[in-house]
């Protein structure tokens, strides 16, 4: 299945493109509870200042297959908001 993907400063993620600023409120994210009236959406640009890590993890699990192979990938990716993260006993590798 491979390795482990550790991802640092998340935070620091810009969105690029013609229409950037209008993309950072018309990009909406949901959240459904599954009562009624229990949906919640956020925008991108608030998304990216609470949680930007969320974003990231949205925009990969898009890429692998929806199924158990796909969600024991997406288990093996790791995102951090800073530079912290408690990995640094595995020696993790930069990849230029």
């Amino acid at each position: 299945m491979g390795d482990f993907v550790v991802v640092v400063n998340c935070g620091r993620v810009t969105v690029t493109g013609t229409k950037t600023k209008s993309r950072l409120i018309s990009k909406q994210y949901h959240r459904v509870s599954g009562y009624p009236g229990g949906i919640k959406s956020i925008s991108l640009r608030d998304q990216l200042a609470a949680f930007p890590d969320r974003v990231l993890r949205e925009a990969v699990w898009g890429m692998p297959p929806h199924n158990r192979m796909g969600r024991s990938v997406l288990k093996r990716l790791k995102l951090y908001a800073g530079p912290e993260h408690p990995h640094g006993m595995q020696n993790p590798k930069v990849l230029e």
